[in-house]
């Protein structure tokens, strides 16, 4: 543990992960083919989800089902579930092919997955993939392989797919690595799931980075205690004793 922090739980795509607005586009492309009315800036302030519940929720609203997001996972629309499978099964196809062709790290990931070995602190990551997306970047970076990341959560792991804005794939690292005091976890990531996934779990500290695809005019406006231009600059901010 360093400084009271005994996990640190990161996003991946934006946040460790190089995105390029692929996840948005990928998700765009397959709503496009489906018929769905929906822009790609629209998308883009909903990343960080279950796909196939973030297709759900852009299916109501299309239909005027005006769902507030900080309810994302508790009204789901389930009229629309086999049509949003079908969504997500095309957007998989697109997402997997990127990642197979494009994963790369965002610069000085890897660093600080070992700086944070190095200092006592648990690295988890959550991510709004499903295991089939989650395992293809985890392959092609090896960082559960080179043991930088102790526990890769992802959709399949959580009951329900419940995922962000949810709390529960920060519960289910918890529980893994026997992190017992949500005091103790702080969280990153560059979306509004992931500023409430943050809050909602109670962490230490929720933790918004600026190098992704989507601004801080969008998630800035959702719960935060810190902002960071990159992963890069985490050490320093542990170090200088502002997480309380």
């Amino acid at each position: 543990m360093k400084n009271g922090i005994a996990l640190a739980v990161f996003d991946l795509a934006g946040t460790l992960v190089e995105d390029d607005n692929a996840v948005r586009d990928c998700l765009h492309k397959a709503a496009v083919e489906y018929g769905l009315n929906v822009t790609p800036d629209e998308i883009s302030t909903h990343m960080g989800t279950n796909k196939i519940h973030l297709y759900q929720y852009l299916i109501a609203r299309t239909k005027g089902n005006r769902i507030d997001f900080k309810n994302f996972e508790i009204d789901i629309d389930n009229s629309s579930f086999e049509d949003a499978v079908k969504l997500y099964e095309r957007y998989t196809e697109y997402m997997i092919a990127f990642y197979q062709e494009n994963c790369r790290e965002i610069k000085g990931a890897t660093e600080i997955l070992k700086w944070c070995q190095e200092n006592g602190i648990k690295v988890a990551t959550g991510t709004g993939f499903h295991k089939d997306i989650n395992s293809v970047i985890m392959e092609s970076l090896g960082w559960v392989k080179d043991g930088l990341i102790d526990y890769a959560v992802d959709l399949d792991m959580v009951p329900e797919g419940k995922g962000r804005p949810a709390p529960f794939m920060i519960f289910k690292a918890m529980e893994y690595l026997n992190v017992q005091n949500v005091r103790q976890v702080i969280k990153l990531g560059d979306t509004p799931a992931d500023m409430l996934e943050g809050y909602n779990a109670g962490c230490k500290a929720v933790i918004g980075v600026m190098q992704g695809s989507t601004p801080i005019e969008v998630w800035g406006k959702y719960y935060h205690t810190h902002v960071l231009d990159t992963v890069k600059e985490l050490p320093e901010l542990i170090l200088s004793g502002k997480i309380v």
